[in-house]
């Protein structure tokens, strides 16, 4: 009767927890695509989070000792309740399928920056520091690398900026004084937006490290692809996109990309058209995982991966500048690191080529700030990993956003293949200290 009694004890209990478990699911509801909490949520000031963590002690004082199997009956009409025990913390890193499912889709749901302060996004063109070319020797410079003047049509259609192939010969224009940077807190300040989810240190950006990665390639002589373009999301597009014509979205731009490497610079470029996000774009970057993997096992040639989207902004942002007379969007590289500032490192996500992405994304930032002062945004962190694992040369390039037009962000092609020579040649490397 004794062991009966506490059999019966146990299970009133757990039935009793299990109905205010369910009653705080039902408060608490579910976040939205945008990370906001729920009504219920914010009736009780709390988060679902913080809720679940609150009885999970109640859970585990459920379990039986004796191995009568109740919780366990329990957990397979309830499978959440197998990752509540007495030791574990609930949170990113617990072994489950659910909460792996929740980081997937979390990092799908929104790689958009339209939240950043107007500070945040205009990255500064002078600062302390830096040294501006005054007139005079911006004018030796010019005659040096042999700039022409402005183009004689910057209103060309598509069809005849790809054929005329226009090339940037514009030389430095600013220069870096490395000792200033330094410091970490002004190396923050010059070259990055961090969004709040995320938690970046001195390990993992610091000038040594960021710049003293030599990431130069040799330019093949045989037809093997070195430089693959692709599309997380390939369904974005721009103010005056055509519908139906997909030369007028990010697929266009990626295109006109790879030709002028291809045509311009002398790169093997594999432009990769799939689809990952027609119907859902949350779990685009899963999706797309398995055909990238397949594709660089099948091409081990490939050196180079660059993930091609366009941003999403406030309406009233408009991210365009002029270069040579032509009207060019400006565009951000974009890094995922792998980690939460509540969380810590996410496991599910480990990235081995993180500290080369970085440098990468740095020293093409540092590129664009000195030959094209005011093209590029600050370089933004944020806490997933977007498939930068792949490869140590791997860059996201957020391209103009939804309130530029494709021609804008075609002409931004230009100086970015540009500079994607610059770089890959090591062409310049006085970028290094």
């Amino acid at each position: 009767m004794e062991r009966k009694d506490r059999i019966r004890r146990i299970a009133y209990r757990t039935a009793a927890i299990l109905l205010a478990f369910c009653a705080v699911r039902l408060l608490a509801g579910t976040k939205d695509g945008k990370g906001e909490k729920s009504i219920g949520a914010l009736v009780l000031g709390q988060t679902e989070e913080a809720m679940i963590s609150f009885w999970c002690p109640a859970l585990s004082f459920a379990k039986d000792p004796s191995g009568s199997g109740i919780l366990e009956q329990l957990c397979g009409q309830f499978p959440v309740l197998l990752f509540y025990g007495e030791e574990e913390e609930i949170g990113l890193q617990s072994e489950s399928a659910g909460t792996y499912e929740a980081i997937i889709r979390a990092e799908g749901q929104d790689d958009y920056t339209d939240g950043l302060s107007e500070a945040e996004l205009n990255a500064p063109e002078t600062s302390q520091g830096r040294v501006r070319v005054d007139e005079t020797l911006q004018k030796l410079l010019e005659e040096e690398n042999g700039r022409t003047g402005q183009a004689e049509n910057p209103q060309a259609t598509q069809e005849e900026m790809k054929s005329e192939m226009p090339v940037e010969q514009s030389g430095k224009q600013e220069e870096y004084r490395w000792e200033f940077y330094e410091k970490y807190d002004a190396l923050l300040e010059e070259f990055y937006a961090v969004d709040a989810t995320t938690a970046a240190d001195e390990n993992l950006l610091n000038l040594n490290a960021l710049l003293g990665k030599d990431l130069s390639i040799q330019k093949r002589e045989d037809d093997a692809p070195q430089i693959l373009i692709y599309h997380t999301h390939s369904q974005e597009d721009f103010a005056d996109s055509v519908p139906g014509d997909a030369s007028t979205t990010i697929l266009g731009v990626g295109e006109f990309l790879a030709q002028l490497l291809r045509e311009q610079y002398g790169y093997n470029v594999m432009h990769h058209l799939g689809q990952y996000d027609v119907e859902n774009r949350d779990y685009a970057y899963s999706e797309s995982l398995p055909a990238l993997e397949e594709l660089l096992d099948q091409n081990p040639s490939i050196e180079v991966v660059i993930d091609l989207h366009r941003d999403a902004v406030a309406e009233g942002t408009k991210l365009v500048t002029e270069i040579e007379g032509r009207p060019t969007a400006r565009f951000m590289f974009f890094n995922g690191l792998s980690r939460l500032r509540k969380h810590g490192d996410i496991d599910y996500l480990p990235n081995e080529n993180l500290a080369d992405n970085l440098a990468f994304s740095f020293q093409m930032q540092v590129l664009c700030n000195e030959y094209y002062p005011g093209l590029t945004r600050k370089i933004y962190l944020k806490g997933y990993r977007y498939n930068m694992h792949l490869k140590p040369r791997y860059l996201l390039v957020e391209m103009g956003a939804q309130t530029n037009t494709y021609e804008e962000c075609y002409n931004a092609c230009i100086p970015l293949a540009r500079i994607l020579d610059m770089e890959l040649s090591g062409a310049d490397f006085g970028i290094r200290p």
